[in-house]
């Protein structure tokens, strides 16, 4: 059984001083019955749930703490999976096996083998074909004898709303979810916000480099490296730094020369739960049309209440638009985006998000 105390100390020394409901996450975590995998050992113990289900609002740090207690466990026999990914495997895996037998067993077994604990973080079924398998996928995980843990922004029972054929996504489910531990991680602080304000708060003048903004964004959102350099936003490509989850990174240069559009900055602004900009640079009235499509990008994240970070390479806000033509539009425009640095439009957009939900 893993350490309570060493958990919540490593927290500490993180900067995250665990609060009730992580605390009580934690413990609950340390009372999983994790035993070494050997051949039918289910069959020969009780060892209590199969697992447990972890949900509650972004930013509650479900992954901080779940990746801390695996950290504290320190065994070689623990499999850690991005939801996305894991789906992306599976159904890989299924069309290589799809001559034979019940592949779906098959991939479970080869999954599971000499496996003890499977970590799937920010699991959120939205593809009917990840719903049709995905219940059935979790029940032969747990009859292997490996423990689950998920984390997710929704209790199960809201999983794939609105979805093709939800009901028998919830009946396959629901027979897993008997087995499972269901925890909420009650509200509180939201940790990315805090760093997120902390970081770069001591000189707004500096200029980051992209390696120090990787590495913060992996460091707070688990990233263990750089997933696509591409974004597709209405059936078109763009460029970016990074998309993963949850978080897009554009660089201002690179996206508001594209021919863009507010349908784009829609989808943006809805997609993801931040989004970093980068690569500033002062733009004149040659380049009109670039500083017009971030005008209506920032009017429209803005009307949102979307979480931005910006890195502005030491250029002062007011003087990215050194131009005349269109001054007026950016007077309120760098208004906005002096607000939008603020730790109090921050603050406020956590608390405009939970009224959502």
């Amino acid at each position: 059984m893993s350490n309570a105390k060493n958990i919540i100390d490593n927290l500490k020394n993180q900067g995250a001083n665990p609060d009730k409901s992580q605390i009580n996450l934690i413990n609950e975590l340390c009372n999983l019955n994790i035993r070494r995998k050997f051949p039918f050992y289910k069959l020969l113990f009780n060892d209590g749930p199969s697992g447990i289900y972890i949900w509650g609002d972004v930013g509650r740090g479900k992954t901080l703490v779940t990746k801390a207690y695996l950290d504290e466990l320190n065994r070689d026999d623990i499999k850690s999976f991005h939801y996305i990914d894991l789906m992306s495997f599976i159904h890989e895996e299924l069309n290589i096996n799809s001559g034979i037998k019940n592949p779906l067993l098959k991939v479970s077994k080869s999954l599971t083998k000499n496996i003890s604990i499977i970590f799937i973080d920010e699991f959120q079924v939205e593809d009917v074909a990840d719903a049709m398998i995905i219940g059935d996928l979790l029940k032969l995980i747990s009859k292997q004898g490996t423990k689950i843990i998920l984390t997710s922004n929704a209790h199960p029972n809201d999983l794939y709303k609105d979805g093709l054929q939800r009901q028998k996504f919830l009946a396959s489910i629901q027979i897993f979810l008997k087995d499972i531990n269901i925890q909420k991680l009650e509200g509180g602080v939201d940790y990315r916000t805090r760093n997120i304000i902390k970081f770069d708060n001591s000189n707004s003048k500096e200029t980051i480099s992209n390696k120090k903004i990787f590495t913060f964004i992996k460091d707070n959102f688990g990233i263990d490296q750089q997933k696509s350099n591409q974004i597709i936003i209405n059936d078109r490509k763009f460029g970016c730094k990074l998309i993963s989850n949850n978080i897009l990174w554009i660089e201002f240069i690179d996206f508001f020369k594209e021919p863009t559009a507010s349908k784009d900055y829609i989808y943006i602004s809805e997609k993801f739960d931040w989004i970093f900009i980068s690569n500033f640079e002062e733009i004149d009235d040659d380049s009109i049309d670039m500083i017009r499509r971030f005008i209506s990008f920032i009017d429209i994240t803005y009307r949102n209440n979307s979480k931005i970070k910006f890195f502005f390479n030491g250029i002062d806000i007011e003087n990215i638009y050194t131009g005349s033509k269109i001054d007026n539009l950016w007077v309120r425009c760098s208004s906005r985006l002096s607000e939008m640095e603020t730790k109090e439009y921050l603050m406020n957009n956590q608390l405009k998000s939970k009224n959502k939900n």
